[in-house]
């Protein structure tokens, strides 16, 4: 019997490997997960059977990261999503660099933006810059600023100014305080900063109870009580309706739709709410399959998508330019909605 010639099968193609660089262990192990399952999500939704995820192990240590992204690299790793603290990032964009590798890091630290890294973390330059630019749309040119004198606070500022400036209003009066500083005794110093006129809107860098003392300081010793605004820490808070001067009160937060959708689409997959940083892992996982795909193997720039949390755009400094959509403390406790997200790199944004 003439058996028939043997037909070679044709060799499955290489697929581009992504590393993941997870806290797998130690004290964020849980977040670790739910940043993995958020990426795993991204990859399903992304259907491209040519592009595979290695997860490692960072241990949420910076000496962990580097070792995890020298390890993806050995294995044919391409592009990064992750780590997620500042120290990680540096370590892991010291490795990633030695290959071109980008490396889309979930801090919202901008201090390692560049260089092939981009922060995929909402930065507080970031949430001051839409603040100021919701104050002056509402009416408001004499802006001011209370915030604790740290990294976040000094940021905040930072961006709280460079929006103003760009929007041709006077110089937000600006007070940066110790943090053990009693918060209201800062707030009516603020107020005293400001002088007669007063202050139309006040961006207060603080939650929870410090962000109340603030408001009720600032409202008594002001001539006329601001809009306050806040952070996105915010957006968690259900004791900020407490203060009367808040209810009313701005923030910034994801964009609610996009959300929504995408807790949802988790839920579906996995049995659990996703944490609120598991948005930022989705978005960081999709935008890294994309780059391994592309011919110079970076991910896009200057091209918004609708990622976990609203419209976002990679821009060529380093960092994730977010639309961030507009809350407002409602007496109920839960946030209502002002506005939605903008989609950035529009006209206005």
């Amino acid at each position: 019997m003439v058996q028939p010639p043997a037909v070679a099968m044709p060799a499955e193609p290489a697929r581009s490997r992504v590393g993941l660089l997870l806290p797998l262990s130690g004290g964020n192990r849980a977040l670790g997960q739910a940043m993995l399952n958020a990426a795993q999500l991204a990859l399903f939704d992304q259907a491209d059977p040519g592009v595979e995820f290695l997860p490692r192990d960072t241990g949420g240590t910076a000496a962990g990261a580097g070792e995890a992204a020298r390890a993806a690299i050995a294995e044919g790793a391409r592009a990064f999503a992750g780590p997620l603290t500042l120290g990680e990032t540096a370590a892991a964009a010291s490795a990633a660099r030695g290959i071109g590798a980008p490396v889309l890091a979930f801090t919202s630290d901008a201090s390692q933006a560049g260089n092939g890294v981009w922060i995929m973390g909402v930065t507080p330059g970031e949430q001051a810059e839409r603040m100021a630019a919701a104050a002056a749309a509402g009416g408001a040119r004499r802006l001011g600023l209370l915030a604790p004198d740290d990294e976040f606070g000094r940021r905040l500022a930072a961006g709280f100014r460079a929006r103003a400036t760009a929007l041709g209003l006077p110089a937000p009066v600006v007070l940066l305080h110790p943090r053990i500083t009693d918060v209201a005794g800062a707030a009516r110093d603020l107020a005293e900063r400001a002088g007669p006129e007063g202050l139309d809107a006040v961006l207060l860098g603080h939650a929870s109870d410090r962000a109340r003392q603030a408001a009720a300081a600032l409202a008594a010793g002001l001539p006329a009580p601001p809009r306050f605004l806040g952070t996105a820490l915010w957006a968690q808070d259900t004791t900020l309706a407490q203060e009367p001067a808040l209810l009313g009160a701005w923030f910034p937060g994801p964009d609610p739709q996009a959300r929504a959708n995408f807790e949802s689409r988790y839920y579906a997959a996995f049995g659990e709410r996703p944490p609120a940083r598991a948005g930022i892992a989705y978005d960081a996982a999709a935008l890294a399959a994309r780059a391994v795909r592309e011919p110079g193997g970076n991910p896009p720039l200057g091209q918004p998508m609708l990622g976990a949390d609203g419209p976002i755009l990679l821009d060529t400094g380093g960092l994730a330019q977010r639309g961030l959509a507009l809350f407002a403390v409602d007496p109920s406790g839960e946030p209502s909605l002002v506005e939605p997200a903008p989609v950035p790199g529009m006209p206005g944004t």
